[in-house]
Order: C-alpha cells, then sequence, then structure tokens
C-alpha cells in the first residue's frame, strides 16, 4: 500500500506540469485567430489584445504559482511529499536549482541591465558596478538577519525552556536519580535535546520568511514588467516564461514553508501572498501604463537596485539555507543514491529555469 502511494507522486507532478505545459499553447492557439498578420510578424502596440493577454496572465499564473507552493505541502495527503520523506530532498533540491538560476540568470542580469543603461548619467553609474555592491550587501544583510533571528529564537526557546529543565534537574536530585547526558556519543539527553526539534522549526520558519521576501519583490518587478508592455508578440512568450517561472520558484517556497510546519492559517497566508504577487504587479503595471516610462532614469534606478537586491537575497538563500542545508545533512551524506538524485534534480531545475532567459 506504501508502495503504491509513493508512485502516485512522480505521476502527479507529470501531470500538473504538462498540464500547465499545455495553457500557455492553448492560448496561444485560441488567441492566434483574432491576431492580423502583421501584429504577428512586427512588434506593434495593440493595447486592446495586450490587456486581453494580460487578463489571461493573471490567472495562469495565478494557478501556477498555487500549483507550485501547494505540491511540497500536501505531505498530509501525499506521504510522498512529507518532508521526513527522501523524495522531499529531491524536490528541494530542483526548487533550489530554479531559484539559483532565477538569481543569476534572471534577476541579475536585469539589473545590471537597468544601472549600466546609456539613459543614466556616466557619473557614477557607469564608472562603479553598483549591481555587485547591492547584491553582495543584499547577501551580507541576509545573512546577518538569517542568523539573528534564528540566534534571538534559539535564546528565547531556551529561557522559556530553562525553568522546566530545572525543575526536572531538581526532582532528580532529590531523587538520588544520576541525569546521564551521553555528551560523547553525540545524543545527548540534556537541554539540548529539549530545545532541538523547535530550534528547527523556528530555523526553517525564518528561512522561509527571507525567502519570500526575496522572492516577492522581484516577482512584483516582473509583474509591473508585463502588465505595463502593450506590445502582444512581447507579451505571449512571457505568459509562458512567468508561468514556468511561478510554477518552480512556488515549489522551492512551499518546500519551506512545509519544513516550518506554520499553522494552517499562516501557512495559508504565505502561500497566498507568494501566488498574488505577480498578479498584482501585473495589474499595477496595468494601471499605470499611462504615465510609466521604464526608460526614466529614476524608474531604471529603482528597478535595478531592487532587482539587485532580490538577486543577492535569493542566491544567498537558494545555497546556504536550501542546498547546503540539505547537501551536508547526515541523512543525505550518507545515502549515495539519494545524493544522485539531488544532485541531477538540482542540474535540472537550474537548466529548466535558466532555458526561460531565452523568452523571458
Amino acid at each position: 500500500m506504501a508502495m503504491a502511494t509513493f508512485k502516485l507522486h512522480p505521476l502527479l507532478l507529470v501531470f500538473l506540469v504538462l498540464f500547465l505545459l499545455l495553457i500557455p499553447s492553448l492560448i496561444a492557439a485560441q488567441t492566434d485567430c483574432h491576431c492580423p498578420e502583421e501584429e504577428e510578424n512586427k512588434g506593434i502596440r495593440n493595447k486592446p489584445l495586450a490587456l486581453k493577454y494580460k487578463i489571461v496572465a493573471i490567472a495562469t499564473i495565478l494557478a501556477a504559482g498555487l500549483i507550485g507552493v501547494s505540491i511540497p505541502m500536501l505531505g498530509k495527503v501525499i506521504p510522498a511529499l512529507s518532508p521526513e520523506k527522501e523524495i522531499f530532498f529531491v524536490i528541494k533540491a530542483f526548487a533550489a536549482g530554479v531559484i539559483l538560476a532565477t538569481g543569476f540568470i534572471h534577476v541579475l542580469p536585469d539589473a545590471y541591465e537597468s544601472l549600466k543603461s546609456p539613459k543614466l548619467k556616466e557619473d557614477p553609474w557607469a564608472k562603479f558596478p553598483f549591481t555587485g555592491l547591492v547584491a553582495m550587501v543584499a547577501a551580507i544583510g541576509t545573512l546577518m538577519v538569517d542568523a539573528g533571528a534564528s540566534s534571538y529564537y534559539t535564546r528565547l526557546h531556551l529561557k522559556k525552556a530553562q525553568p522546566e529543565i530545572d525543575e526536572m534537574n531538581g526532582r532528580a536530585i532529590d531523587a538520588h536519580i544520576p541525569v546521564h547526558t551521553h555528551g560523547g556519543h553525540g545524543h545527548a539527553h540534556d537541554s539540548s535535546d529539549v530545545t532541538g526539534t523547535p530550534a528547527e522549526i523556528l530555523r526553517h520558519r525564518v528561512i522561509s520568511q527571507v525567502l519570500e521576501l526575496g522572492i516577492v519583490v522581484h516577482s512584483v518587478i516582473i509583474g509591473i514588467g508585463l502588465g505595463v508592455s502593450e506590445t502582444p508578440k512581447a507579451i505571449r512568450p512571457l505568459v509562458a516564461a512567468i508561468t514556468f517561472h511561478q510554477l518552480f520558484e512556488g515549489m522551492g517556497l512551499g518546500g519551506s514553508i512545509a519544513q516550518a510546519k506554520f499553522k494552517n492559517r499562516a501557512t495559508i497566508i504565505m502561500a497566498l501572498f507568494f501566488c498574488l504577487t505577480t498578479p498584482i504587479g501585473i495589474v499595477i503595471g496595468i494601471g499605470v501604463t499611462k504615465g510609466y516610462d521604464e526608460e526614466d532614469p529614476k524608474a531604471l534606478i529603482v528597478e535595478g537596485i531592487l532587482n539587485a537586491a532580490s538577486a543577492g537575497i535569493l542566491i544567498y538563500m537558494a545555497l546556504v539555507d536550501l542546498l547546503a542545508a540539505d547537501f551536508m545533512n547526515p541523512r543525505m551524506q550518507s545515502n549515495g543514491k539519494l545524493q544522485l538524485m539531488a544532485n541531477l534534480s538540482l542540474i535540472l531545475g537550474a537548466a529548466l529555469m535558466s532555458s526561460l532567459a531565452r523568452w523571458a
């Protein structure tokens, strides 16, 4: 019975991915007959047709985000997807590859393009690599927040647990019962055992919240970029690319949220917040189309700095909190087959996300 449940997961995942693969094709097939031939061959502005694409994009991207973020959180329904299962490491490796490629291939080059634009003054923008500086500062800042928050929550938990530990130790002494720690054997039963699981959960909560912050920043930006476009030929490939982008990133975030073991309300809020950011960005883009000039120097600077900061956050989170944490996990270190599957999954995720740069 357990094996039957395990086999359902790959089939379900393949079905969902194929379903999302078909959506952009169906959209294109349905809208081709309404497009004048010259619009297919030239980048002509067509506001009414572009608006139709944007409305379809909102629905498609919203669905992709919802499916992506939900897949790793279905552990209660599909036991094979539980964070305790080995397949979860493989899914997270794939999603981490997607997030890493997003930072390096999609977001960072966009930041360089914005901050090196000839529309900006040569001094200082052309004379100093501000993109690298902002990304580096963002990565360092993420490290500080990550370490500081984890340290704070760990100390807070220790402080709350200390009276109970002292009471237990006191009762043991009064009853002349020795307290064994077995510290030298790597499986201590002292206060560290009390804080182990809760400390890990707190750590995952910090990771998921910081990761969502990095994803949300650039999701809004790409949504606005799609929303302000009035060229159907440019919008169509963007819809397909951002749909997959949202699906894969959702899987990465969903894996972190699942490990954080939030209460149902917090889980739903975080998932919805992720799913809605790109559609909201599209709506904002539609609303500011008339007054927004993507070549305006101020817009280029703001967009470039936000993209660079987002890239720094995503690269740090993918390498340190997702990949390093899992690949150095004793469970993976002792399982050669799991290591191979995780490595292949990582490469596949990074490769697929990198290939989308051809269209977006």
